[in-house]
């Protein structure tokens, strides 16, 4: 297997040890398979035994190990060190968010826009051919959204500091009018408010770092359609 060196520039950060937050560099010989959660571990483990960063799933369902990558939103875990066709990869955390140290920032304003009572599941597009269980009447599934934050890093007025509600908790709104029409007045209000879909400059940005293709800038354009029509 040929390996190709890569040099990671990544920014760090230690409350009153790195502080300000500056950049560090690390070079590794790096495969065609690697991801970058992949060389982030070998770092850690070879190189720099105080590196923070979080991951879980490996395989981009947690949504956890999201940080900017030479520029863009992305998932560490499915970011292939090759494919980006770089021989420096730089590794910033997210925008907009409290860092806790390196790459590892406080995610709640996501969690606190997106109530708890609203559903995770939703109908499930297909079953591949089989037949639902005797005691259940359909599949379902759970949402696209992962909940990894890139959307609110990518969008520029979420970095305004402006109370934007964010294109996640907008996102999530939509789904649940479409699920729960009962709902549907409260929740039109609510993206209808002062922190709702009027802060959206259709930038697009949210869309495209978007990693499970929830598109939320979609979702944005069709609560404004039902808000017009009220």
């Amino acid at each position: 297997m040929s390996l190709k060196q890569i040099t990671f520039k990544m920014l760090r950060y230690k409350p009153g040890v790195i502080d300000p937050a500056r950049f560090f560099t690390y070079s590794l010989a790096v495969g065609e398979q690697s991801s970058v959660l992949d060389c982030l571990e070998i770092i850690r483990l070879k190189l720099e035994p105080t590196l923070v960063y979080r991951h879980s799933c490996h395989h981009s369902s947690c949504g956890t190990c999201a940080c900017v990558i030479n520029g863009t939103e992305r998932l560490a875990c499915t970011t292939n060190v090759l494919d980006l066709d770089s021989p420096v990869v730089t590794l910033e955390p997210l925008n907009g968010f409290e860092r806790i140290a390196d790459l590892a920032v406080r995610i709640d304003p996501l969690f606190l826009e997106i109530d708890p009572n609203w559903t995770y599941l939703q109908p499930a597009e297909g079953s591949g051919g089989k037949t639902p269980l005797s005691n259940t009447a359909n599949y379902r599934r759970f949402e696209n959204c992962i909940e990894c934050g890139s959307c609110m890093s990518a969008c520029p007025v979420s970095q305004t500091g402006q109370k934007f509600v964010g294109p996640a908790a907008l996102a999530a709104m939509h789904r649940e009018i479409l699920k729960s029409p009962a709902s549907r007045n409260e929740l039109l209000t609510l993206a209808g408010g002062k922190r709702g879909e009027r802060w959206c400059r259709r930038a697009l940005a949210c869309s495209r770092v978007c990693p499970t293709k929830v598109y939320p800038a979609r979702h944005i354009a069709d609560i404004r359609k039902m808000l017009n029509k009220e």
